[in-house]
């Protein structure tokens, strides 16, 4: 019964910000890795930014790092991604994922996925 629901996604021109939520339920979020991937139309899904179970660790994807902000509120079982100075290249639908690990700073330890919402940046 594992559902991870995101919001926060829409259109916004280059250069501006959006910032993504995703509510976990069915799941011991506080001890819970978690992170944020993409995909773009026609490419493989990527990983953009993940975060620790208590917020000690975190990674960037090279092509987000300083423009993007991941954090976690454990207590209101939820995950953000700040965007800003987004670039028509982050266009893609962005999913919110959960690991059974602690942390999962890379593909292939996330075992949850959300529906995704798309995000589209116009030039």
């Amino acid at each position: 019964q594992v559902q991870l629901v995101e919001s926060g996604g829409g259109l916004v021109q280059a250069g501006g910000s959006l910032r993504l939520s995703c509510v976990a339920s069915g799941l011991p979020f506080r001890t819970n890795g978690m992170g944020w991937s993409r995909q773009a139309p026609g490419k493989d899904p990527e990983l953009v930014a993940a975060i620790g179970w208590n917020a000690d660790n975190t990674y960037y994807a090279d092509f987000v790092k300083g423009r993007f902000t991941i954090s976690r509120d454990n207590a209101k079982n939820t995950v953000y991604l700040q965007m800003n100075s987004l670039k028509p290249e982050d266009t893609a639908i962005y999913y919110c994922a959960g690991s059974r690990d602690y942390y999962c700073p890379g593909d292939g330890c996330y075992h949850y996925w959300g529906q995704g919402t798309q995000v589209t940046v116009s030039s």
